[in-house]
C-alpha cells in the first residue's frame, strides 16, 4: 500500500490491464503536477482495484502487479439537506475523504435550497464528479456513490438510517445504524420528526448544516474503524 499512500498522483482508468489517461489526465500530471519521467502514478478502477504505474512523460506505464481491496463493510452513509452555495460541495468532498461510501442529498421540508427535476440530475452529476477528484486526491480505490435527491419523509424510514437530533443516543449504541441523516439548519419539520426511527446524537451544541454532515461521517468511519 505505500506506493498508494506515497504516489505523486493518483488516477482513474477505464482498463488496468492497459491503463491509459485521458487529455484531462495527461495535461494534469504534465503541466500542473510537472512530474519527472519515473514518477510512482498509480492507477485505479475506482471499484476496488488498482497498480502501480510509472510516469513516461506523455502516459503511464504499469510496472506492478494489480492489487485488489475488499470493499470496506459496512457500507457507511450520509444523508444531508441541500444548503446553498459551495457548502454541498465541501459536504461531498470531505464526505469522500473521510472514507464514507454513500451520500444521499435530502429534499427536506425546511430546506432554503429547491431544485426541479431537471437541476436535481444536473447537479447530481456535479456532485459526482466533485466526488471523483476527491477520491483521487484521497488515494481510495473504491470510489463514494451519490444517490438522486430523496425525499427526507422517505428516506428516514429505511433499515439502517438513523436521524441526526438533539436527545439521540451515541452512535455506538445502535449497532444497526449505518446510515445518518442530517436535517437542514431550520431544523426537521414535525412530520419528518414523526417519521419513526433511531435519532443519533451528534454533540452538545448546534452545528451548522455541513458540519453536522462532517460529524456523522466522523462518527460512522470510526465506528468501523474500531470494528464497533
Amino acid at each position: 500500500m505505500n506506493d498508494l499512500v506515497l504516489s505523486a498522483a493518483h488516477v482513474l482508468v477505464a482498463d488496468l490491464d492497459s491503463p491509459e489517461l485521458d487529455d484531462a489526465d495527461t495535461h494534469h500530471l504534465a503541466r500542473v503536477l510537472r512530474l519527472r519521467v519515473g514518477e510512482v502514478v498509480t492507477a485505479t478502477d475506482g471499484v476496488g482495484a488498482w497498480r502501480t504505474c510509472r510516469w513516461t512523460g506523455a502516459g503511464i506505464d504499469p510496472v506492478g502487479a494489480i492489487e485488489r481491496v475488499a470493499a470496506p463493510r459496512p457500507e457507511t452513509a450520509v444523508a444531508f439537506a441541500l444548503v446553498k452555495g459551495d457548502r454541498l460541495d465541501w459536504i461531498v468532498q470531505k464526505l469522500t475523504e473521510l472514507g464514507i461510501d454513500r451520500m444521499v442529498p435530502l429534499r427536506t421540508d425546511h430546506a432554503v435550497v429547491r431544485w426541479d427535476a431537471e437541476r436535481e440530475q444536473t447537479q447530481v452529476a456535479r456532485l459526482g464528479r466533485i466526488a471523483r477528484e476527491a477520491a483521487l486526491q484521497s488515494r481510495r480505490v473504491w470510489f463514494p456513490l451519490i444517490d438522486p435527491v430523496t425525499a427526507a419523509l422517505e428516506f428516514l424510514g429505511r433499515p439502517g438510517v438513523a436521524r441526526a437530533d438533539f436527545g439521540g443516543a451515541d452512535l455506538d449504541d445502535l449497532p444497526g445504524t449505518t446510515v445518518i441523516a442530517v436535517g437542514p439548519e431550520g431544523g426537521w419539520s414535525q412530520a419528518e420528526r414523526g417519521v419513526p426511527g433511531p435519532i443519533v446524537g451528534l454533540g452538545s451544541t448546534v452545528l451548522r448544516a455541513e458540519t453536522a454532515a462532517i460529524a456523522a461521517g466522523v462518527l460512522l468511519t470510526d465506528r468501523r474503524r474500531r470494528g464497533r
